[in-house]
């Protein structure tokens, strides 16, 4: 599979908060807290963990995971400051991205099995926290969205667990792919493919259809 070794740089867990800034107050979950303790991970997610809008809520989302590459890649680009956990991730990977992983990837980490179901819709919320109006341009634009994750075995892991790839159904298809096939070039053969992986998000194969 040749994958680099990879760790879980920093674990976020938290709930729905009242944020302010300059356009007043607003309610989400993207302001988690670091986690250093061992934490356990439920079918649904991280325990004490929740998300502020329904949808956000599904057991094909339970685990959001974010690159730290993207945050290098945004601060040597940009000028800023972001760390670990500034786009409200769960898991922040410490080498791999969403050009190595792969939909269908079996993950192992600590005692718990994940597996990538699809990547992550860049949003408003993210821009808001951020402080940049552009962000979801310019993640779209470079392609840096970050992934979600389904449970398959729940488990207890904490910050610096080795991150383990137990399975790779779809060599290839990586959330990069998808993304760049989705909102740059569309590609009806790769399409197919990422439409016949049964790990794939439902929600990502519509969209996917639609573009047919």
């Amino acid at each position: 599979m040749g994958m680099p070794p990879c760790r879980a740089l920093a674990l976020f867990v938290g709930g729905p908060k009242t944020l302010t800034d300059s356009r007043g107050e607003w309610c989400s979950s993207i302001a988690r807290e670091r986690v250093d303790a061992p934490v356990q991970l439920e079918m649904r997610g991280f325990v004490g963990d929740q998300a502020t809008q329904s949808y956000h809520g599904s057991p094909e989302l339970a685990v959001c995971l974010h690159a730290q590459s993207h945050y290098d890649f945004w601060n040597a680009t940009l000028g800023m400051r972001l760390q670990p956990g500034a786009v409200g991730e769960n898991i922040t990977l410490a080498t791999w991205d969403d050009s190595t992983v792969c939909v269908g990837d079996v993950l192992r980490i600590g005692t718990a099995r994940i597996q990538i179901s699809g990547p992550r819709t860049p949003c408003e919320n993210q821009a808001r926290f951020i402080g940049r109006a552009d962000w979801v341009k310019l993640t779209i634009q470079h392609l840096r969205t970050g992934m979600y994750a389904r449970v398959l075995e729940p488990g207890m892991l904490q910050a610096g667990d080795p991150i383990i790839l137990e399975a790779r159904p779809h060599e290839g298809l990586t959330v990069f792919d998808l993304n760049a096939c989705y909102y740059h070039t569309y590609n009806p053969e790769l399409a197919e493919r990422f439409l016949a992986a049964e790990e794939l998000h439902a929600w990502w194969k519509q969209r996917l259809r639609e573009k047919t």
